[in-house]
């Protein structure tokens, strides 16, 4: 009994060790991929009231610029920026979006 117990507990740990490695991968993704859950969501809504608004593209990790985020945002206006903020979802700077204007070009 004791035995059937202890596998069923290891299991039940791997399985969750699993689950969680696996959102931890998704969740802190450093290739082109969306980020999701509260922080991207925090991100998002600051980085939109940073630009008066309009829709968010992709949400990322960022290291350039001190930069903690980064949000490419379509503005109202029809111009897609950058917009990069630290860990307290602060601006840090808002620039053009260069993969934007390179396939305008």
């Amino acid at each position: 009994m004791h035995k059937r117990l202890a596998v069923a507990a290891a299991a039940a740990a791997v399985g969750i060790a699993v689950a969680g490695g696996g959102l931890a991968v998704a969740g802190s993704s450093d290739d082109e991929g969306t980020l999701s859950g509260p922080q991207a969501r925090a991100a998002t809504k600051a980085a939109l009231e940073a630009t008066g608004g309009g829709r968010a593209n992709s949400v990322e990790r960022d290291s350039e610029n001190g930069a903690t985020w980064e949000v490419e945002v379509t503005k109202t206006d029809g111009d897609t920026v950058d917009v990069r903020l630290d860990a307290a979802y602060e601006v840090v700077v808002i620039e053009g979006d260069s993969d934007a204007s390179e396939s305008g070009s």
